[in-house]
C-alpha cells in the first residue's frame, strides 16, 4: 500500500459560509470530532485538539484559512517541535457549492513523510483511515442537524 494520503468526500445540504465555519471553528469541531478544541481561525495559529478529559491532546498550527472555500491544518508533529512537511501531517477541507448545498473534500497528507518506519506508518494511516470513516460522516450528521435547527 502506498500510504500517501488519505481523501474523503462528501455532499452536504449547507452552504459553504455554514460548513467552512464547522470544519475550522473550535466550538464546532468539537461537537463532531474532538472533545474539545482551542485555536484562532488564522493562518500560522497554534493550538490545540483534544479528546478524553485532556487525555490526548494534540498540538496543531493552521496553514490555510480562506473562507469559504479552504481550511488546512498540520497536525501529529512531536511535541515541543517546530512543525514542518516532514514531520506532520496536514489535513486540508475543500469546499466547493454543489447545488444547493456544499461539496466538502476532506485530503490528508504527509505519512510517508514522517520518517516513520514502515509497520508505524501502516500503523498510523489504517488508524487514521478509520477515524475518518467515523467521523467524516458525524460531520455530515451534525451539518444537518445544524442547518434543520430553525
Amino acid at each position: 500500500m502506498e500510504y500517501g494520503s488519505i481523501e474523503r468526500e462528501i455532499h452536504v445540504d449547507a452552504p459553504p459560509e455554514v460548513v467552512f465555519e464547522v470544519v475550522s471553528s473550535p466550538e464546532h469541531i468539537s461537537q463532531w470530532w474532538t472533545d474539545d478544541a482551542e485555536f484562532d481561525v488564522t493562518p500560522g495559529t497554534v493550538g490545540e485538539l483534544v479528546w478524553g478529559d485532556r487525555a490526548t491532546v494534540v498540538p496543531m498550527r493552521v496553514v490555510t484559512a480562506e473562507p469559504p472555500r479552504l481550511f488546512s491544518f498540520r497536525w501529529c508533529y512531536p511535541e515541543g517541535t517546530v512543525e514542518d512537511s516532514a514531520n506532520s501531517l496536514l489535513i486540508t477541507f475543500e469546499l466547493t457549492p454543489s447545488g444547493t448545498g456544499t461539496r466538502i473534500r476532506l485530503t490528508e497528507t504527509g505519512f510517508r513523510e514522517m520518517g516513520w518506519e514502515a509497520a508505524k506508518v501502516a500503523e498510523h494511516y489504517d488508524d487514521h483511515i478509520h477515524g475518518w470513516d467515523t467521523f467524516v460522516p458525524r460531520l455530515g450528521e451534525y451539518l444537518a442537524r445544524l442547518v434543520s435547527t430553525p
